[in-house]
């Protein structure tokens, strides 16, 4: 569904449907600590959009909670997320990312044997090795 400020986030619900009244709801901060003072102004400046968007691993887990600013009264309120991963257990340092293990870096093969070869130049044929 979309945020008040127009990003696609998946756990954002807003149920506005001939009512009066308009709930709305971050489902990734229902009973979690702080998750009481949720407002939906707290999306403008929400991570989990673009962390859903970059890195859509079935294994990662997101866990978020609102932050306070404390004494720094140039702050705002903030959602801070923590990522971790299923498959091996432990914390994603960089959520946008991942793990590591779960996406491994793939190799790609242009041509199976021609690896390092020069390309032919434009309106040559390919040599053939049957031929002398």
């Amino acid at each position: 569904m979309l945020t008040p400020d127009g990003r696609a986030c998946p756990h954002y619900y807003v149920d506005a449907h001939r009512t009066a009244r308009v709930r709305e709801v971050c489902h990734l901060l229902t009973g979690t600590d702080g998750g009481e003072r949720w407002t939906s102004d707290l999306c403008r400046h929400c991570p989990v959009p673009e962390i859903t968007r970059a890195n859509r691993c079935p294994t990662m887990l997101l866990l978020a909670r609102v932050t306070e600013p404390g004494w720094r009264i140039w702050q705002h309120r903030r959602v801070v997320v923590m990522a971790t991963c299923t498959r091996s257990g432990e914390a994603v340092k960089d959520p946008m990312v991942g793990c590591g293990l779960c996406h491994a870096p793939l190799s790609f093969v242009v041509a199976p044997g021609t690896a390092g070869e020069a390309p032919n130049a434009v309106g040559e044929a390919p040599d053939s090795a049957g031929e002398s």
